[in-house]
């Protein structure tokens, strides 16, 4: 009896990926032409227990690396464990990758269509869920037009509704709730209200932790692919914490290799990764340019504790450091940087023309070591900082070095507000 209660039961999941130092190794073992071991094994998961009963809201939260995506990609049957079992009672909706199997060649109604039919309804099914994912989606007759014509905010309103409204029994939501406006957003929140009113079983990762104490019945706590813990969402996030500042207890990391995130690229050797070795949350496939007169060798940021991190609490202080080498005379260099949204959207930045900070002239071998410190105010989410050294020689401005979307920024907020940024209003109510 007490089976039929659980919507997920998953038993020591562990999860293996074999990391080779190049591609010609990976080739050689297919094939079968080298004895030895030419890879070595870095673990996503490793042994974790998760118990789910039907009608439960339950969190996961964690750094970027933890094992979240892996384990929400084990249970939504996109990947498989290396070891453990899992066991689901129910239909799943996942809102992992919205959009994913939309074809961008078809309008809006027919890619309703195939996304429903791929999740096993009929057309008739269908026919009956169209005008309530019409509404939720709210894009008018942009409907009717192909998808590669959609703005990003219409494409993922128009792959939530979808995904929203088929009347799962489990749904999996990851980070997905922050789409679109703050209208939008409501909405999306309004929705998550009813799932859990009407005994849905809910699965939530996230690291906006105002939404995990408010939704969430019970949390799990994990950490380079182990579970650290789990229980009422206070304690959990507090423990969360004292992981992010180096203070949590961890468990006997000896001979333990974690891979650092499903999806992330791993360097071929040591040597390409170059100075940007051991820089948490770096995009080794960042777009670059520039003549290199002066040329960024070294980038990554610290916490208010000096750690370098690319997990920030919000509302905490933190540091952007960059090395920069000049191959040349420049006259007055700017060192400067971007913070985006995931979207693309450019949310603020500065650089030290504006700040008054530095407007000498350097001469070629020159190193210079630049830190921007400031609070972190922004809402909790996921971030991009893209860095630059510019400069005007005469009336002409030069780009020396420009890297974009190169290091991920995560924001670890327990008070979310409206926006992207957090006014930190001192109300008074007499």
């Amino acid at each position: 009896m007490e089976e039929t209660k659980m919507a997920i039961q998953a038993s020591e999941i562990t999860k293996i990926y074999k990391l080779y130092n190049k591609s010609s190794d990976r080739m050689r073992e297919a094939l079968g032409l080298s004895r030895k071991k030419l890879y070595k094994e870095h673990y996503a998961l490793r042994g974790v227990d998760l118990s789910i009963r039907q009608g439960e809201t339950v969190g996961i939260i964690g750094t970027n690396g933890s094992g979240k995506s892996t384990i929400l990609k084990i249970i939504t049957g996109v990947l498989n464990p290396t070891h453990g079992e899992l066991t689901v009672n129910g239909r799943i909706s996942a809102l992992l990758e919205l959009g994913a199997g939309f074809n961008m060649e078809y309008n809006g109604i027919e890619n309703i269509y195939l996304n429903g039919t791929m999740m096993g309804f009929s057309e008739k099914e269908i026919d009956a869920k169209l005008a309530d994912i019409l509404e939720f989606a709210d894009i008018g007759d942009y409907v009717y037009q192909p998808c590669k014509t959609y703005s990003s905010g219409m494409f993922v309103r128009l792959a939530f509704a979808v995904a929203i409204n088929i009347e799962p029994e489990i749904l999996i939501v990851d980070e997905a709730l922050s789409v679109g406006d703050v209208f939008f957003q409501a909405k999306c929140y309004h929705k998550f209200d009813e799932f859990k009113k009407m005994g849905k079983t809910i699965l939530f990762v996230s690291h906006d932790l105002s939404s995990i104490a408010k939704y969430c019945d019970r949390v799990v706590l994990l950490n380079k692919g182990v579970k650290l813990g789990e229980g009422k969402p206070k304690e959990m996030i507090d423990a969360y914490k004292q992981v992010l500042v180096g203070q949590y207890p961890l468990p006997d990391e000896e001979n333990f290799e974690v891979l650092a995130a499903e999806g992330e690229t791993v360097p071929e050797s040591k040597e390409e990764n170059g100075l940007r070795g051991g820089v948490p949350g770096v995009n080794e496939k960042a777009l670059e340019y520039g003549t290199r007169a002066g040329e960024i060798t070294e980038f990554y940021l610290t916490d208010q504790r000096g750690i370098k991190t690319n997990a920030i609490i919000k509302g905490e202080p933190f540091t952007l450091h960059m090395q920069v080498k000049f191959s040349e005379d420049v006259p007055s260099p700017i060192f400067a940087f971007t913070i985006k949204d995931k979207h693309g959207t450019e949310i603020t930045g500065t650089n030290s023309m504006v700040e008054k900070a530095f407007l000498s002239p350097v001469k070629a071998g020159e190193e210079k070591k630049i830190t921007f410190t400031q609070n972190l105010d922004l809402q909790g989410g996921e971030y991009l900082l893209s860095l630059g050294v510019t400069g005007y020689e005469g009336d002409v401005f030069q780009v020396y070095h420009r890297l974009y979307d190169v290091l991920n920024l995560t924001v670890v907020s327990d008070k979310n507000t409206v926006g992207y940024y957090d006014m930190n209003s001192r109300i008074i109510v007499e």
